[in-house]
């Protein structure tokens, strides 16, 4: 039990790393909300861990580079910026998605996959109805 505890907690850990290397976002209301747009680029940690990304932002397209991934392979497509709400396509453990992300203040960010198959995988079971918080560590990815 206690092994099976160990594992569930590993796969948890990696699972909320790529829901942010991969990933920002709540439901966007349906209220006005101030234009955050010109906050994500910067140096990204996952809240509680040292998963770390650097997003550049250039005529929309959003740009995630793995700053330190703990050990996880994953890749992603360049993103598409809509104001405060980026998707990002990704590809990791043999599971194809799309996480979507959404800046709540300038130095926060909310990531859940939006998307993610085969949807019998693990990664895709743990990551269902889970989300990962970004806080902004620099402005920049070079500082």
């Amino acid at each position: 039990m206690e092994l099976e505890s160990a594992l569930l907690k590993h796969y948890l850990l990696r699972l909320f790393a790529l829901v942010f290397s991969l990933s920002f976002c709540l439901i966007t209301s349906a209220n006005a909300q101030e234009d955050l747009s010109a906050h994500w680029s910067g140096l990204w940690i996952v809240e509680g861990t040292l998963f770390s990304i650097a997003v550049a932002v250039e005529n929309e397209e959003f740009r995630v580079q793995e700053v330190e991934s703990l050990g996880f392979e994953w890749s992603t497509d360049n993103g598409k910026v809509d104001g405060n709400v980026v998707t990002v396509e990704f590809e990791y453990a043999g599971t194809t998605g799309t996480i979507q992300a959404e800046l709540v203040d300038p130095n926060t960010a909310v990531a859940f996959a939006a998307t993610c198959l085969p949807d019998f995988m693990v990664t895709c079971l743990l990551a269902k109805d889970r989300q990962a918080i970004f806080r902004k560590v620099t402005e920049n990815a070079e500082d």
